[in-house]
């Protein structure tokens, strides 16, 4: 009997330490169960948003001029950075081929026009046809095109300069054979420069928004400069991004701001008229299937709910827009949030303060 009490009490034993554990771990799972995050509170944006752009001061008038025929060049008259007068000769094409091609056409002229001249003398004294008269005339004037035509050709064997400005660069030199329209010289007027900026998307569609707009250069130090927007493209380039074209209000120095030169361009938008216009971490944002979304916290219930909202501009503190979908002082989740679900029990980890930088003490 005492044997078998011994075992029945051992078996029991048994028995409430697998409940116990059993508990244990199960407590564990449960702990377990329930992911730690980082979160933040959404902050308004600001009144206005100051952003800056890389640009380049350009001519407001550039142009490539080039021969309207073919053929080898004969003299290029002109140097990369020459002042040239609207009218004046640039360059010069051999007119041998062309020259020759006049002449043959100018005696073919002479003859078809004898001829004509004669035929409508007949028909005066109805001595020939209607038909011969039409012919005869008609004859005429197609000769006189054609003549017209080979002039033309021969005159644009020299190349004269379409505005004042000055010479950019050189394409080809004496000696070289060009097609018609292919570009022998760059030139760039001598008036006023334009600043060409590019932009993305999220500016480009807020360009009505637009407050205020200024520069500076290396060579002007101090000075600042406010622009006005000239005009902006329709579409964007390969790297999805917008030219624009600014140009300087007032007076400022022609000889030292000059094409070709860096400049930085500082613009200041209006914000958005939205009341949940606010910023948030770029690592807040988590997008699938071209949409974004973040994980707002419920702190009375610790579950986060994922909303969708619309996004802008991301600025230079890692920081993004969140223009719809977002009020200020919401806490969202921070970091994580691609192994995150919707409704799923979280747990806030605790903020360093500012005199425990990083969590360290």
């Amino acid at each position: 009997m005492n044997k078998s009490f011994s075992l029945k009490a051992t078996a029991v034993k048994a028995c409430v330490c697998l409940s116990l554990v059993a508990c244990g771990n199960a407590k564990t799972e449960t702990e377990e169960d329930v992911q730690y995050v980082k979160t933040v509170q959404a902050e308004r944006i600001s009144d206005a948003a100051e952003l800056s752009y890389p640009g380049k001061t350009k001519s407001s008038e550039e142009v490539n001029v080039a021969f309207r025929v073919s053929g080898p060049i004969q003299k290029v008259f002109v140097k990369e950075g020459q002042f040239v007068s609207k009218g004046q000769l640039i360059a010069q094409m051999d007119p041998r081929d062309y020259e020759v091609q006049l002449s043959a056409t100018q005696a073919e002229y002479e003859q078809i026009k004898a001829d004509a001249e004669r035929v409508m003398a007949l028909y005066k004294e109805e001595g020939t046809s209607a038909s011969n008269y039409d012919r005869a005339r008609y004859g005429l004037q197609q000769i006189k095109e054609k003549l017209a035509h080979h002039k033309n050709q021969l005159a644009d064997t020299r190349l004269y300069a379409p505005i004042s400005g000055y010479v950019q660069s050189k394409m080809h030199e004496s000696g070289e054979t060009v097609s018609a329209g292919m570009p022998v010289v760059s030139m760039f007027n001598a008036g006023d420069v334009e600043i060409e900026v590019f932009v993305p998307a999220s500016d480009y569609a807020r360009q009505n928004d637009l407050i205020s707009a200024t520069c500076s250069f290396e060579v002007t130090p101090g000075k600042i400069y406010p622009l006005e927007v000239v005009r902006i493209s329709k579409e964007a380039n390969a790297s999805q991004l917008y030219a624009a074209r600014l140009r300087i209000k007032g007076d400022y120095d022609h000889k030292k701001i000059t094409p070709g030169i860096a400049t930085m361009v500082y613009a200041s938008y209006q914000a958005p008229n939205e009341e949940d216009g606010v910023v948030v971490p770029t690592t807040a944002i988590d997008r699938q299937d071209d949409e974004s979304y973040v994980f707002v916290l419920d702190p009375s219930t610790s579950t986060v709910k994922r909303r969708s909202v619309e996004v802008g501009r991301i600025d230079l503190e890692g920081n993004i827009q969140v223009l719809k979908g977002l009020k200020p002082n919401e806490t969202v989740v921070c970091a994580g949030v691609r192994y995150l679900t919707d409704g799923q029990q979280v747990k806030e980890l605790e903020k360093a303060s500012k005199a425990n930088v990083g969590g360290l003490l």
